[in-house]
């Protein structure tokens, strides 16, 4: 944890696209049951699709890559939501949910606005028309935008805004490399993510066409818990969450991850509790003043990079007690199973 937190509201993080590796979280599977409960329920939601999920999460080497769409998007949906119900079910009741990616689609199911039973089938819908996009990727540069602005070219736009100098850059493959290239030359400093679609780039905007009436189907509610959207900058509103465009439409918008942790942490002083694998969100928001001044803190669930199950079940420990110490395990664990209510996200 970074900081003195004291009594600080907790607000939970949930990454996305470019977290994702093998095995993610899957030390908690049958030791933790309300995370096992979690991902099971998808899988089963999943339908004929649930067993390869399964069987692909759970593999050493799985039969399809783990960045594959088909298994990335899913996988993290179910991880973090899974890992979110977990906190929950500890007692913890969060006061704000900030998700990166296909996270606030899981940030939006945790604090009550989709069923998970529905949003597992929107999830697969998603996936279903993704994979059928053309080939891409994403590039993450140590530079601002207005850096990064001069060496955008054929269809490479600005996927996401990390950090004041953290920008993703996502596009077709060929262009992307021609930026990647143009932007060591000049001295900056780049990394691939690991994704083999263009996400949140123009490349997936035909993909995602006729998706919107699935998200209009779909029964919503007002969250339990304020989600603060990373596509909007702002906390979801009613009109947000009852168009059917705005959800349709993520897979291409840009995420506005800096915008949105500044909005929330406008509100004032957060413990932010990272609930999904890595610790990548983690360590963007250390670079934030409030958690540099020790105002904010940080704790991340799981570990920062892949090792051994028992590693995923020590790390999960090491953070409730830093939660704990933080003054925010308020109650122990609920018979809802962690999952969210109106009364439990009041806190």
């Amino acid at each position: 944890m970074t900081g003195t937190a004291g009594a600080l509201p907790v607000a939970l993080l949930l990454p996305g696209q470019g977290s994702q590796h093998r095995r993610m979280a899957a030390g908690l599977y049958g030791h933790e049951p309300v995370f096992t409960e979690a991902m099971d329920e998808f899988f089963d939601a999943a339908g004929p699709e649930g067993d390869p999920l399964r069987d692909d999460w759970l593999a050493e080497r799985p039969v399809t890559d783990i960045d594959h769409v088909t298994r990335s998007q899913p996988l993290l949906f179910a991880v973090d939501h899974a890992l979110g119900r977990l906190v929950l079910g500890r007692g913890v009741r969060p006061a704000a949910l900030l998700g990166h990616s296909i996270g606030e689609l899981a940030a939006a199911t945790l604090a009550g606005v989709f069923a998970p039973r529905d949003a597992a089938g929107l999830v697969l819908d998603r996936i279903r028309r993704l994979s059928a996009a053309p080939p891409g990727g994403m590039l993450a540069v140590a530079a601002s935008t207005a850096e990064v602005a001069p060496y955008l070219r054929g269809d490479v736009v600005v996927g996401a805004v990390n950090a004041p100098r953290q920008t993703v850059l996502a596009g077709p493959d060929g262009p992307l490399d021609e930026v990647d290239r143009a932007l060591r030359e000049a001295g900056f400093v780049c990394r691939r993510v690991p994704s083999l679609s263009a996400f949140h780039s123009p490349v997936l905007e035909p993909a995602c066409r006729g998706a919107a009436p699935l998200f209009a189907a779909a029964c919503k509610h007002p969250p339990a818990v304020p989600v603060h959207s990373a596509y909007t900058a702002a906390p979801l509103t009613e009109s947000d969450i009852d168009d059917p465009a705005f959800w349709a439409r993520q897979p291409v918008a840009p995420v506005l991850f800096w915008p949105a942790l500044e909005g929330l942490l406008a509100t004032g002083d957060h413990l932010l509790v990272e609930v999904g694998p890595g610790q990548g969100l983690s360590q963007l928001v250390r670079r934030h003043p409030a958690v540099r001044r020790g105002g904010s803190a940080v704790v991340s669930l799981l570990p920062a990079r892949p090792g051994p199950p028992e590693a995923d079940r020590a790390a999960v420990a090491a953070a409730t007690e830093q939660i704990t110490a933080a003054g925010r395990q308020a109650a122990p664990a609920s018979a809802d199973h962690g999952r969210p209510s109106r009364q439990a996200a009041a806190g």
